[in-house]
């Protein structure tokens, strides 16, 4: 058996769904670096341009495409481009913070098309393919901390993440006997332009530090090396699992005290 190879992308064709920044770009950065031929796909068109240059001139395939989770012909457009698809990576999603109560009707919608909706849709389209090919396939969704545990003033986020760890269950258990598993990985606290302005104050800082056995924040390429592994054969066993990568987070406390010398 040739283990190198089993952590290698050769010959696959990789989606990579919100690729423009942030954990998405990490992963289709290293997706490309494994000899994937990687497809960054957002709306944001100059930016996957410039990042899809950026790994050609590495010698890298890497092509883009225009996606926009709140339209649905955007979605179909995308997967009936790219019908050959072996690994599907969700990446896409966005958060509004705020107390439960004063979430609008409109920002409840935004946040379950982009996060849900849209995923779901482009997960069916380009699952469907997967299956008439009949190949085999690996679908990894990024959810979040939310997909495990609650944390204040995230509900509608949490309700998101949790649907598509629920999603990642049934799919594996329905769709592994077409040799395509499903697995979903639960970043931690990993620090993007999102929330980058939130972790400035010191008490954040320190909260971290006495909440989670790795004290530091995570970074996008923390979240993108489990997310190339789960697109390997070196995962082909692994299916209908939530991987929390979180510094420890979800699994373990700290506390004070230790015991004398």
């Amino acid at each position: 058996m040739n283990y190198e190879r089993m952590f290698r992308l050769d010959g696959k064709k990789v989606l990579v769904a919100g690729a423009s920044r942030g954990i998405g770009l990490a992963i289709a950065q290293a997706a490309a670096a494994q000899g994937a031929r990687t497809v960054l796909a957002a709306r944001s068109a100059d930016k996957l341009a410039a990042h899809a240059d950026a790994l050609t001139a590495q010698g890298y395939a890497a092509e883009t495409q225009a996606l926009d989770m709140a339209d649905t012909a955007s979605i179909d457009a995308c997967a009936q481009a790219h019908p050959d698809v072996d690994v599907l990576i969700n990446v896409a999603g966005t958060n509004i913070r705020k107390r439960f109560e004063e979430y609008s009707q409109e920002e409840y919608e935004h946040l379950m098309q982009t996060n849900l909706h849209g995923l779901v849709r482009l997960t069916q389209k380009v699952g469907k393919a997967m299956i008439a090919r009949g190949q085999g396939g690996k679908i990894v969704h990024i959810g979040s901390l939310m997909s495990l545990l609650g944390l204040p003033y995230l509900s509608v986020y949490a309700m998101t993440k949790s649907a598509l760890a629920g999603l990642t269950r049934v799919l594996a258990a329905e769709w592994a006997e077409y040799d395509i598993q499903v697995n979903c990985v639960a970043p931690g606290f990993i620090l993007t332009d999102l929330n980058r302005e939130m972790w400035q104050p010191d008490k954040m800082k320190q909260w971290l530090a006495g909440a989670q056995p790795n004290p530091r924040l995570g970074t996008p390429a923390d979240i993108a090396g489990l997310s190339v592994f789960l697109a390997s054969a070196a995962a082909d066993y692994i299916t209908g699992q939530v991987i929390a990568s979180d510094g420890g987070y979800t699994t373990t406390a700290k506390w004070p005290h230790a015991p004398a010398s």
